[in-house]
């Protein structure tokens, strides 16, 4: 999926798109996910759409709740969906920083692999020798 360590680092052109794909797959997750709790606050806790995409994107952002819960059914509801808006949160982030953290760490390789290919072809300087009394 990414190049590997020997290979040379990505032109900036394919990093864009690779960038783009990413980013398409992260806002796939969140928007998905912005669904689940709209459907949810709508179903459970009979709210609007609007309030429902209110209520879901304030959790799914970490912002915390708008309308109090009254039922059980949303309470249940909103503690599931605030664990799960959690974790997807932190997911999502790091599929979109996936690419830039290997773009990074990768550029890290192939620096370190030019310092041991220079120190490689330079000579080491021979040691003075010790004189004999």
């Amino acid at each position: 999926m990414f190049e590997r360590r020997d290979d040379k680092l990505l032109p900036f052109h394919r990093f864009s798109k690779r960038m783009a794909v990413y980013g398409s797959v992260s806002g796939s997750i969140v928007l998905l996910s912005l669904g689940v709790g709209m459907l949810g606050y709508h179903l459970f806790a009979g709210l609007s759409w609007i309030d429902s995409f209110l209520n879901a994107s304030m959790i799914l952002t970490g912002m915390g709740p708008v309308d109090q819960m009254t039922g059980t059914g949303a309470k249940v509801f909103a503690g599931i969906y605030a664990l799960f808006s959690g974790v997807i949160f932190l997911s999502a982030s790091a599929v979109f920083l996936s690419p830039v953290v290997h773009r990074a760490l990768h550029s890290f390789h192939l620096d370190l692999d030019e310092e041991d290919d220079d120190a490689a072809t330079k000579k080491p300087k021979p040691r003075p020798r010790a004189k004999r009394k």
